[in-house]
């Protein structure tokens, strides 16, 4: 324990230091990129041959922002393209890249590709294990002891070039550095690699939750990359519990397993123990019967000490089923990061994560801040459709209280590309700024001059949700909306997943409810001249957005990556919403 914990003050005492220097160290961080990176083709046509080791830091950051262009994903995309096509010219780095990841899939578009390099999966070591540092102080875990861990990798395919693509949690869970992070926090997970890279998600969840109750008194904590993965587990336990009852009292395993390297894994660990499987039972017949499953986690592994998983964000609606399943368990947000570089970690593990921050690591990338302003009018100078937009400053510049978007030059081949999430400034950790995510920028809904953005909708659906639940005894599992922009006039639809039984009455009030609910100037004008049509809500049956998970998760390669996209105009899931539509109510507000 000793060497464990002398590990944690030795990672909080290096972030500590270079939050106090995080200017400096923010110059230094550039610098190294531009040396590690130099005589690249991409920075070449930008900055020429300039000797930049004969720059001070101010006249190189200078000389870098005014040269070289602030870049969407597009605009590096055909370099992008070039190295997954095999060539191996240095184009955006110096360093080989052999492996390339796919984006998260939370914006709409096309899969992207971003490089991957050992630099990333560094960083992801670096930033667990200072996570795990900063938690220790909160919750410490016993060392030796396991996590229930939800992760799935997902299959990687090969580019025409015969580059490696995956996921970037596909590749970390792959790499030496997750062996690495087990052995340096002493925390090892249930689940073995067979099942974490099983490729289906149904199965991997299945074998996830068996064994993570047949070391049911080893667990520490509960984990996955987001809190709607956990959720989703759970909700199917509550479905599948006797079967893993009857599994941990025979050492057998579910015929659903037909994986054959995942089931010869799993049955290899697995023993009869009929005294675990009786005990499970008696606590599951409890929670169905009279506790409504409240309380499953600490009930079925009472030794764990917290929950951990991304929270924030998308991930606010599943806080409330998160709780449920979590009784009395402390919530731990996880870090903030994204496919193109980690940002921040999360330094006060104690809050709950409605008031998560991120303090900013300054030596993962080199971060500049758009400084963002609320659309007063349509004729806004810089505006750029739901935002005025003023000229990008470094870290050391940013003010408290003011809203940006992310600006990132990584290790791995991105300079000046734009993240698209938008951040407000809560506070300062030392002398870096400390992040509040706000939202994915670009996410709206929007017909006509009308502009709602994920943030709106969220708290639109939080207020019906509440309504729901005060009128009927069911609950809103998932939700997603599009603009239906072909009907006339154009109107939102809104597609819910309930679990529970309500009236057509209450459905309909709460319809009419969220399209009250939007005060979005431009929306409400449009509704009273009908130049947008009433809100619509489509209510779809139960396991519709595991459907869509699931088509995702074959297609982008693990659920780690997915996030339900909360405005989409992607026409298979719009198709598979569709289908499984049940129930339509229009609004009758503003008749």
């Amino acid at each position: 324990m000793e060497t464990v914990e002398a590990g944690h003050d030795d990672v909080i005492g290096w972030f500590e230091h270079v939050s106090e220097n995080a200017c400096k160290v923010q110059s230094e961080t550039l610098r190294r990129i531009l040396e590690l990176n130099s005589g690249v083709e991409y920075l070449t046509k930008w900055l020429g041959t300039v000797d930049i080791e004969k720059m001070d830091d101010y006249t190189l950051e200078t000389h870098f922002t005014s040269l070289v262009p602030i870049v969407s994903h597009a605009d590096l995309d055909p370099y992008i393209q070039r190295i997954a096509d095999g060539e191996t010219s240095p184009l955006l780095t110096q360093e080989p890249i052999t492996v390339l990841s796919l984006s998260s899939g939370t914006t709409e578009g096309r899969q992207k590709y971003v490089p991957f390099t050992r630099h990333s999966a560094q960083t992801t070591l670096q930033i667990f294990r200072l996570s795990a540092a900063y938690r220790s102080r909160f919750c410490p875990i016993r060392e030796g002891g396991r996590i229930l861990e939800f992760i799935y990798a997902g299959k990687e395919f090969m580019t025409q070039g015969g580059l490696t693509v995956g996921t970037a949690t596909a590749h970390y869970y792959a790499s030496e550095e997750f062996k690495t992070k087990q052995e340096t926090t002493k925390s090892f997970t249930c689940s073995p690699q067979e099942v974490i890279s099983g490729g289906d998600f149904g199965q991997c969840t299945y074998c996830h939750l068996l064994l993570g109750l047949h070391y049911s008194s080893q667990v520490e904590f509960v984990a996955s990359a987001f809190s709607y993965t956990i959720v989703q587990a759970f909700s199917f336990f509550e479905d599948i519990w006797r079967e893993i009852c009857a599994d941990i009292k025979e050492g057998n395993l579910n015929s659903r397993i037909t994986l054959p390297k995942m089931r010869k894994t799993v049955l290899a660990l697995i023993r009869p123990n009929p005294s675990l499987a009786s005990h499970i039972e008696e606590i599951c017949m409890e929670l169905e019967s009279n506790l409504g499953w409240f309380g499953l986690i600490p009930k079925l592994w009472p030794n764990a000490k917290f929950i951990s998983s991304i929270m924030t964000g998308s991930m606010l609606p599943y806080l409330k089923k998160l709780r449920h399943y979590a009784g009395s368990l402390p919530l731990v947000s996880a870090d903030y990061g994204s496919t193109e570089s980690w940002i921040g970690v999360n330094v006060d593990p104690h809050l709950p994560p409605e008031d998560v921050t991120f303090a900013v690591i300054p030596t993962f990338s080199y971060f500049e801040f758009i400084p963002l302003y609320r659309r007063q009018n349509e004729s806004d100078i810089g505006s750029d459709g739901d935002f005025v937009e003023e000229k990008p400053v470094p870290l050391s510049q940013v003010k408290l209280g003011q809203e940006y978007e992310l600006v990132l030059t990584t290790f791995t081949g991105l300079y000046r590309y734009r993240l698209g999430d938008v951040v407000e400034v809560t506070g300062f950790h030392k002398g870096t700024p400390k992040l509040s995510f706000i939202y994915r920028r670009k996410l709206i809904l929007t017909i006509n001059i009308d502009k709602n953005t994920e943030k709106d909708l969220q708290r639109v659906v939080d207020k019906a949700s509440q309504l729901l639940s005060r009128t009927t005894r069911a609950e809103v599992v998932d939700f997603t909306s599009q603009a239906d922009v072909i009907a006339r006039p154009g109107h939102y639809v809104i597609y819910w997943e309930i679990r529970g039984e309500a009236e057509d009455k209450a459905l309909e009030e709460c319809c009419r409810e969220m399209d009250t609910a939007f005060v979005d100037y431009g929306y409400v004008v449009s509704r009273r001249m009908n130049s947008i049509g009433p809100l619509e809500l489509r209510v779809v049956e139960r396991g519709t957005f595991g459907k869509v998970a699931e088509r995702c998760v074959g297609k982008c390669g693990g659920l780690n990556q997915f996030k339900t996209p909360r405005c989409t105009t992607n026409s298979v899931m719009l198709n598979i919403l569709d289908d499984s539509t049940i129930k339509r109510f229009r609004s009758s507000a503003y008749n």
